[in-house]
């Protein structure tokens, strides 16, 4: 009965794309000292290993780009065998989620999912993203996130 389930959603998830709407709130920086501050809405669109991140900004500005899985080996090596990844958010991962998060989680992580991106703005706002998903009892559904732009700000992002 189970896997009849699994299956279903699997067959679901395939034909609509996986459509995941989302929230980034500025947590620091600029935009989070404005009264109250804004909320911009996402749309996260794939399965499994890459996808595309939509972000609509208040001004009407579109971040877009596309998302991928950081495989376990890049994230576990040391940085003098293996280059970084492209989006450097450690420091965001302990600003959102406190000290040692990033390292405890997404270093630590020997199951979890965890995506990254680089978003680009039609107004020249650039988004670089990190997405965490962990593979534990209870958490299947829970997409956590972190992102920091160009412009001195940086967010929480749920999905």
């Amino acid at each position: 009965m189970k896997f009849k389930i699994v299956l279903a959603l699997l067959g679901v998830c395939l034909l609509s794309g996986c459509n995941h709407g989302g929230h980034f709130y500025p947590v620091q920086g600029p935009l989070s000292k404005q009264a109250p501050p804004p909320v911009f809405t996402a749309k996260a669109t794939g399965i499994f290993t890459s996808g595309s991140i939509t972000v609509f900004l208040n001004d009407g500005e579109v971040c877009k780009g596309p998302w991928s899985v950081v495989s376990r080996k890049t994230r576990k090596a040391s940085p003098a065998t293996v280059s970084q990844p492209p989006v450097d958010l450690a420091a965001a991962w302990d600003a959102v989620y406190g000290p040692g998060f990033y390292t405890a989680h997404i270093l630590g992580s020997t199951t979890g999912f965890h995506a990254q991106s680089t978003l680009s703005g039609d107004k020249g706002t650039t988004l670089q993203v990190g997405l965490f998903r962990p593979d534990t009892p209870g958490n299947a559904n829970e997409i956590r996130g972190v992102a920091k732009d160009n412009k001195g700000n940086i967010y929480k992002v749920v999905f």
